[in-house]
């Protein structure tokens, strides 16, 4: 059973662990890349408890990168982090062979891990689905998976991601369903396979069922308040965990929403980061919607989270 320390202690060794930020991508009025932008942004998130970031994931909007851009964000978080193995880069695509070139990039920068959906461009059945990771795991650095069946129609079920780990393809799984029951019965098909919060409004539940990470989206804009919630969650420190989640729930449920890249952008423009638009096909918030995400965030700046 993993002990609140190892779950709160990062290192090397394990470093999909702990809390990886999901990071989003400045982006100038013109929507070209501000890539000085980023880089302080993740010194930033360093330097406020977390323990490293995921660039080139759905919330920092690489599906509408150049190959040049999404190589260069790499090069700019591992930079910025000082440390390869704090960056965890996303290294999704529509093709096998395509991502297995993205995890090679993040082998050759000193990532210490890499997030890999399923196949993606279709309902994609076991055997493909074991193949597709099975290939990439030949860039030889350690995949976490990523269950998003939401948006991918493929769903890596416990029994899934069980022979999954098995066949050494994978060390660790981000879990986005929202259905925390799954985290008992992978514990018992998988217990080797490290569990990692994937959506940040069952954050609580996931820590308290064994989660020994969190691959997060507000603290892109709260990192200090979120790294004090993370580490109380794994602490089974309810007294001081519950509080703080019920304090920042009304914006920790965007990040499971079709919005979520636009409403955590708000947020960090609303808090001094630099945020920015989004490129299409991704719109600008509808008022309502950008009202509501506009007053959760002053609630919880004026709650004193940071």
């Amino acid at each position: 059973m993993t002990t609140a320390s190892t779950a709160t202690t990062w290192s090397a060794e394990r470093p999909w662990r702990g809390i990886m930020v999901a990071t989003a991508l400045p982006l100038r009025a013109d929507r070209s890349v501000d890539h000085d932008a980023y880089a302080a942004h993740v010194r930033w998130l360093l330097d406020n408890g977390c323990d490293g970031v995921v660039p080139n994931g759905s919330l920092g909007e690489y599906q509408t990168l150049t190959d040049e851009e999404r190589a260069r964000v790499v090069r700019t978080a591992v930079a910025a982090a000082g440390d390869g193995a704090r960056v965890m880069p996303g290294v999704s695509a529509y093709g096998s062979a395509e991502a297995r070139h993205w995890a090679e990039q993040a082998a050759e920068e000193g990532c210490g891990s890499v997030l890999l959906l399923p196949p993606n461009a279709y309902r994609a059945d076991e055997s493909a689905v074991r193949a597709h990771y099975a290939e990439v795991a030949k860039a030889g650095v350690p995949i976490v998976g990523y269950n998003n069946p939401i948006d991918t129609k493929v769903d890596l079920t416990p029994a899934l991601l069980a022979r999954l780990h098995n066949e050494g393809s994978i060390v660790a799984v981000k879990e986005f369903t929202g259905d925390v029951r799954r985290a008992y019965e992978l514990a018992e098909l998988a217990p080797g396979l490290d569990l990692l919060i994937g959506a940040d409004d069952v954050l609580l539940e996931l820590a308290l069922a064994g989660a020994v990470g969190w691959i997060a989206g507000y603290p892109n804009a709260f990192p200090a308040a979120c790294a004090e919630l993370y580490r109380a969650a794994v602490a089974q420190d309810l007294e001081t965990a519950l509080p703080l989640y019920r304090s920042l729930h009304g914006l920790l449920r965007w990040d499971s929403k079709t919005e979520f890249v636009q409403a955590i952008k708000l947020s960090m423009d609303i808090v001094g980061r630099p945020g920015g638009p989004t490129r299409p096909p991704r719109l600008p918030l509808p008022t309502t919607i950008e009202a509501e995400v506009r007053a959760a965030t002053e609630k919880a700046v004026a709650a004193g989270h940071r």
